[in-house]
């Protein structure tokens, strides 16, 4: 007759009658809390590098999400009628080196040195008289590294708020900076 070693049984099917094999039981307990041991392990990992790529496209969103509101709200600063170009500087501090700025309604496509040079003249002119108070984000899509935005401006005119037209852009960007800013109204 012959035993196998995990169940304890002849191999005729019937019960051993010199009772369990205690070395069989512990190799099987053995093996079971292994088992359960390497299971647990990749469940916690998994579970560890899920989140830990959840936190990670949040972390993406919010540098994302964060680079846009300040740029509109040094927009604004600069919109004032007591703007700087120190706040001039400070908007472009976020713009990427090979930055462009598209606008098919307002000529086309603009570098970085365009941009900044129409801000500038802009201020010299007194373009920038205070009308523009905020600038309202109706909606927004993030990406990856793009956010689809409605906007609209809030003009303060003749004493009264005012809520402009929807306008819609897209920002996109690289290495954690503003690349290209597509407007679409």
């Amino acid at each position: 007759m012959m035993r196998t070693p995990a169940c304890n049984m002849v191999m005729d099917g019937r019960a051993d009658p010199h009772g369990p094999d205690i070395y069989a039981m512990k190799l099987i307990n053995s093996y079971k809390m292994k088992r359960g041991f390497i299971i647990t392990t990749f469940l916690l990992l998994g579970g560890f590098t899920i989140a830990q790529s959840q936190n990670s496209i949040n972390t993406h969103q919010d540098s994302l999400n964060h680079l846009l509101n300040e740029y509109y709200r040094l927009n604004v600063i600069i919109f004032q009628e007591n703007s700087t170009i120190a706040d001039i500087d400070n908007l472009f501090a976020l713009f990427a080196g090979d930055f462009t700025y598209v606008h098919e309604k307002y000529g086309g496509v603009y570098t970085r040195q365009d941009l900044y040079d129409g801000y500038k003249r802009n201020q010299e002119n007194g373009g920038y008289d205070g009308e523009v108070t905020d600038i309202r984000i109706n909606n927004k899509i993030v990406g990856r590294n793009a956010i689809a935005v409605n906007k609209s401006f809030i003009k303060q005119m003749n004493g009264e708020e005012m809520i402009g037209e929807p306008q819609m852009a897209l920002f996109e960007f690289k290495n954690g900076k503003i690349f290209r800013i597509t407007e679409y109204w």
